[in-house]
């Protein structure tokens, strides 16, 4: 029994080794030796079958042999859901595909462990044979999304223009598959324009149900005009503006255009006020889209560029402040004097110190004022500067974001380390006059700190709400893996996935 056992093991060892190899006098030897070792495949550790390997490497007269044998080995899955199809698919073995198409053309809508048909890992890779075969054998599998992506889109993500053409011929003019929209309501005019694929927005327009929809908007609002500019606004190169040409012959518009072209009817007739402040909302909105677009490319940028400025921006804030600290407005005593007048009330024995400023005893409290925001602005810079100059990491954003942070305070202290010494040094009657002018600079100040305040608390809490999205999808499909691996492993005979 133990002999038994041990050439059972030895044969199938041998078995998967012809698979490996594409070896047909092993496999035929081996059969003939052990007429049921291909009905044994399914009680092995091994995660493939011999026809998974022989159709993986390409070994068309063993997967025929096989696919003869044993005709539902097409159907068996691996441990990543995937049948022999899916691999001879990706692989490009036209030949392959044919046999296994003969033996079962159910597996067309086999989907793997990440909801992947063979024809989308055939469209990934461009292999045109191989998706004529597997759209004549099931047309409707064409229809079939990943992860909200159309195969149409796949195609255009992975730059396969002669597969999407012939996709869209065997569409046979099918507007609601032509006009297919992605999970961002993208459609493929959108994706071709955000890839800069000339070539496929030049054979897109040239599709009637397509160009028809050109001006057609995704979830943000955005025509494919709108994400030309917006995606591509920087580097301008002359791609860009060559599909920016193409798309405007096509009389492709923007998204405020589109709405701010809304005729109105005279009155009485046509629209009514209501829908005429829906058209306004609508235009103001895309413009703040737009917008908002634009910025937020800007910022993907924005810590290359304020890398490059801080190291700057804090050594000439650290000379100011250590300038205006040694050499305060009004100067310093020139030697021990006892001629306090009325006022030096810090003036120990009436007796103003040589080298001390002046202002600090006439106006102590004004000198102290000047005194802590220049100082804050001094540590603030150095602070940066020391960071930089040990080699700081300077990589994540939320660290860029607090080194901007301390430099916005150095910036606003120093802003109030110059008023107070302006206002220390002035005399009365000038400053009255000057009085109405230092009101209005202050408030255009403030109004100036506002914004920059609100648009940096914006951008962190943009990075924040970007960060959690992306825990929230890895979550997300962290628990549908799971599941999907905890249903498989508890799955019964009855359920077996193979059973398509």
């Amino acid at each position: 029994m133990m002999d038994r056992r041990h050439d059972e093991e030895e044969n199938m060892v041998a078995l998967y080794e012809a698979s490996w190899n594409g070896c047909v006098s092993t496999l035929t030897t081996l059969i003939q030796r052990d007429a049921r070792i291909l009905d044994r495949v399914s009680l092995t550790s091994f995660s493939e079958t011999p026809l998974h390997l022989s159709a993986l490497h390409g070994h068309l007269e063993f997967s025929r042999v096989l696919i003869n044998k044993k005709p539902t080995l097409a159907k068996e899955v691996d441990s990543l859901g995937r049948t022999p199809l899916h691999l001879a698919s990706a692989e490009g073995h036209t030949e392959i595909v044919k046999a296994l198409l003969q033996a079962n053309k159910n597996i067309c809508s086999a989907v793997d462990q990440y909801e992947r048909i063979p024809l989308h890992l055939a469209s990934m890779r461009g292999h045109i044979e191989i998706i004529k075969e597997l759209v004549i054998a099931r047309q409707e599998s064409i229809r079939v999304n990943l992860n909200g992506d159309s195969v149409l889109h796949l195609c255009l993500r992975y730059n396969h223009l002669d597969a999407l053409k012939l996709l869209v011929e065997s569409a046979n003019g099918d507007e609601l598959f032509l006009k297919s929209k992605d999970h961002d309501g993208n459609s493929i005019l959108h994706l071709a324009v955000m890839l800069k694929q000339m070539k496929a927005i030049k054979y897109l327009l040239s599709i009637p149900e397509i160009k028809r929809e050109a001006n057609a908007m995704n979830m943000i609002g955005y025509t494919s005009l709108d994400i030309l500019e917006a995606c591509n606004a920087c580097p301008r190169d002359y791609k860009c503006f060559e599909i920016q040409n193409i798309l405007k012959e096509a009389s492709v518009k923007r998204s405020t255009e589109l709405n701010s072209s809304i005729p109105l009817a005279p009155s009485g007739i046509g629209i009514d006020g209501a829908q005429r402040a829906q058209s306004r909302f609508r235009r103001w909105w895309g413009c703040i889209c737009l917008s908002l677009g634009k910025y937020w490319k800007h910022q993907e940028n924005w810590k290359e560029e304020t890398c490059g400025t801080l190291m700057v921006v804090a050594t000439v804030m650290a000379t100011m402040a250590f300038q205006a600290g040694i050499s305060p407005p009004g100067g310093v005593w020139q030697q021990d004097t006892s001629n306090c007048t009325k006022g030096y009330n810090f003036a120990q024995d009436n007796i103003c110190e040589a080298g001390t400023a002046v202002l600090s005893y006439s106006n102590p409290n004004g000198y102290l004022w000047f005194l802590i925001f220049d100082s804050t602005s001094f540590f603030a810079s150095l602070c940066v500067i020391l960071l930089v100059v040990i080699g700081f990491p300077l990589r994540g954003k939320l660290f860029i974001w607090l080194l901007t942070s301390t430099m916005t305070i150095s910036v606003t202290s120093m802003t109030f380390t110059y008023a107070f010494a302006v206002a220390l040094v002035t005399p009365d009657h000038i400053f009255k006059r000057f009085y109405l002018e230092a009101f209005i600079l202050i408030y255009i100040w403030y109004g100036v700190l506002l914004i920059a305040g609100v648009i940096h608390i914006i951008r962190l809490l943009y990075w924040i709400v970007k960060k959690v999205i992306n825990i929230i999808r890895l979550l997300y499909w962290t628990v549908k893996e799971l599941c999907t691996f905890i249903r498989k492993s508890t799955r019964g005979p009855a359920e077996d996935p193979a059973n398509f």
